[in-house]
């Protein structure tokens, strides 16, 4: 058994056991195992344990490694696996046809012109691109996303625009000194995410909430997280 392979055991035994602790179903957690900075080989060694949900916050990175990875899967006997790549970093506008073209998820939408962008050059002949709505949920002066009190407007035009779909939100708040503050602040993205749903503006009701990590990924699931987004503690120190 490989490190990563051990790692992800224990990362799925957490997530079993904060959803026992919440009275939820462990099947409503999804991990998705962020493996930026690692190269192809570890992405290969999470595949082989059935990991099949891949982070990346570097567009050109995570491009590289898409490409690895097809090619490596094309040279391998049988079936390939169905991997989903998600791009959870800062989308810069001179990167949205990369990312429309080669990443399955965006978890790091902001604004309406990123959305604008990606719809626009997602390829006719791709499903259409899965959105979640980033939101800086706690005001960090140092972190992306859009205000709480502008979520509502801009998921309503997010879901209007054509090659996308629209999913849920996704949020990474500053470190919470605890356990407590942690579910507090993770509760608010909760809250602006039922506020959605509840408004009855989408053409579909919000299914995904993107939040906790390796430090806080037992708060997160406590305030409701339907995906966590875990990298040390699968991959290691980067």
């Amino acid at each position: 058994m490989t490190m990563i392979v051990r790692n992800l055991q224990l990362v799925r035994d957490r997530i079993t056991t904060a959803c026992v602790a919440a009275g939820r179903d462990p099947a409503s957690v999804r991990l998705l195992a962020v493996s930026k900075t690692f190269g192809a080989d570890a992405v290969i060694d999470a595949m082989s344990d059935g990991q099949r949900a891949f982070g990346e916050n570097y567009v050109a990175e995570g491009v590289e490694k898409i490409l690895a990875l097809r090619a490596w899967q094309a040279a391998q006997a049988g079936a390939p696996a169905v991997l989903e790549w998600h791009c959870i970093g800062p989308v810069q506008s001179n990167k949205t046809r990369l990312v429309a073209e080669h990443f399955d998820w965006v978890q790091s939408v902001d604004r309406l012109k990123t959305a604008q962008r990606l719809s626009e050059q997602r390829p006719p002949h791709l499903p259409p691109l899965q959105i979640c709505l980033q939101v800086n949920v706690d005001g960090g002066a140092n972190k992306s996303g859009a205000a709480p009190e502008e979520a509502l407007a801009l998921a309503q035009e997010i879901a209007q625009l054509p090659r996308l779909t629209l999913r849920g939100l996704m949020a990474i708040p500053e470190p919470a000194i605890d356990f407590v503050a942690a579910c507090a602040v993770h509760a608010r993205t909760r809250a602006i995410f039922d506020q959605i749903n509840a408004a009855g503006v989408l053409p579909a009701p919000m299914d995904t909430l993107s939040m906790g990590m390796t430090a806080d990924l037992e708060a997160a699931i406590h305030s409701g997280s339907t995906m966590v987004r875990v990298g040390t503690a699968i991959f290691g120190k980067r």
